[in-house]
């Protein structure tokens, strides 16, 4: 099985806004380096994949400098760093295209968010006939405000919120929809022996 870890936007954009603090992985960035330091061990591929939205004045318009990695994170020579503009690392970017050249098959997923960019590479991958393996202490996510919440809540609000999705009840849910469908779901060490 020829494999990829793919990173996706383990970015700066996430730690400018006030709901960072609540984040549910606060060591992303150690368990993203073990997941890299174990593929590049093995000689496989490592793919980091950046979220951008340009000319919008928000923390992911990269004019504005935040489209960056987290500090910590150091792609070697040669690992592709692409950019996306859709949810998922496939749609806008070439990366079924790198990842067939070099006959790839198995796509280990990490990154941010979850739920939200992070699952639905997983569910594209699948559908594009990749073994999935999703990492789920490899990502992170924050509490996600009810539908009808007001958009201009303060954290404080937002976590006091009974309706709020807490991250635990996410992840949940995300292996839950995955699991035997799309990915089967691993941890950090149980792919890495430490």
């Amino acid at each position: 099985m020829n494999s990829a870890l793919i990173v996706i936007d383990v970015q700066e954009s996430f730690r400018q806004r006030p709901n960072w603090a609540a984040v549910s992985n606060p060591d992303i960035v150690g368990q993203v380096n073990r997941l890299v330091e174990a593929t590049r061990a093995k000689g496989d591929l490592v793919v980091w994949v950046m979220h951008a939205e340009p000319d919008t004045g928000t923390v992911f318009d990269p004019a504005l400098g935040h489209v960056r990695l987290i500090e910590g994170l150091v792609p070697a020579e040669r690992e592709p760093i692409i950019t996306k503009t859709s949810h998922n690392a496939f749609t806008t970017t070439n990366l079924q295209q790198l990842l067939t050249q070099r006959g790839i098959n198995h796509l280990l997923i990490s990154g941010i968010r979850t739920e939200q960019c992070c699952e639905t590479t997983a569910r594209v991958a699948s559908d594009l006939g990749y073994q999935v393996t999703f990492v789920t202490d490899a990502t992170a996510t924050n509490p996600i405000p009810h539908r009808d919440a007001p958009a201009d809540r303060t954290l404080d609000e937002i976590l006091a919120d009974p309706r709020t999705l807490a991250t635990d009840e996410i992840i949940a849910r995300t292996e839950y929809a995955l699991a035997g469908r799309f990915a089967t779901i691993a941890t950090v060490e149980e792919l890495t022996g430490s």
